[in-house]
């Protein structure tokens, strides 16, 4: 869980702005802890991405409660409604009018162009619109913590799609997430093929992005908070010697 000064300085915002998001009603205030501090969870951070995301753009914040709670095709015609605004002050705002001309394509909305194709290839395989979603938001975070690496995350990503494990997992994933058994026998199936993959990964020197783990926590998180099977999809993987899936650490002996 975050302070309101790690969540603002995850999603590049000031705590004074995320206060102000509270009193308008555009983010969700958390309840206080025992010591008096709100404590955010990993969907605040994506929240407040995709806020910030938009409000960069140039959206009044009066209307980024309506762009978000839009369906595809409101969102589509929202953005084109900004973009004729814009347009009137082409020279001051051109750079917002770009930005805006993305938001209709849905996914590009605070993703870069490789992470939406992948997107879009798991789709090809048959991955639900439910796990993407999940998928979707976890690229958000880790778009947000490390925009200069994706390029260069991304090219193994596709290449590990060749692996039938991987994409059996995906499909694993898929079909559970229509289910809303917390014991589903599938679970164990997805943490041996993902024991499986970290074991091959952790023997070829695969490392993390970098030693911090709030990210990778946050991450796990994100995971918990849209299907609280993978909670237990995390015993099952530090039953296998994992502490996580989320990044290469093994649990002591």
């Amino acid at each position: 869980m975050l302070t309101i000064g790690q969540l603002a300085a995850y999603a590049g915002v000031t705590a004074r702005a995320v206060r102000h998001y509270h009193q308008i009603g555009l983010l969700p205030e958390p309840e206080r802890d025992e010591s008096g501090y709100r404590r955010y969870g990993a969907k605040a951070a994506v929240s407040l991405i995709r806020i910030r995301t938009l409000a960069n753009a140039g959206v009044p914040l009066s209307e980024i409660r309506r762009m978000l709670e839009a369906d595809p095709a409101a969102f589509a015609e929202a953005a084109q409604q900004i973009d004729r605004r814009l347009s009137d002050e082409i020279d001051r705002l051109e750079t917002s009018r770009r930005q805006i001309a993305q938001l209709a394509a849905g996914d590009s909305l605070a993703l870069p162009p490789e992470v939406v194709r992948y997107l879009d290839r798991l789709r090809e395989l048959g991955v639900s619109q439910r796990v993407l979603d999940g998928e979707r938001d976890g690229w958000i975070l880790v778009t947000a913590r490390w925009p200069d690496r994706i390029s260069e995350i991304m090219p193994s990503k596709f290449a590990h799609l060749e692996d039938p494990r991987l994409v059996r997992l995906y499909l694993l994933i898929s079909e559970i997430s229509e289910s809303d058994d917390l014991d589903d026998p599938r679970l164990k199936e997805i943490a041996d093929i993902m024991a499986d993959l970290a074991d091959e990964a952790y023997a070829a020197g695969a490392g993390d992005l970098e030693p911090d783990g709030l990210p990778f926590n946050i991450l796990d998180a994100l995971a918990v908070e849209t299907d609280p099977r993978a909670a237990r999809v995390l015993e099952l993987m530090r039953e296998r010697g994992w502490a996580t899936w989320t990044r290469l650490e093994r649990l002591p002996d």
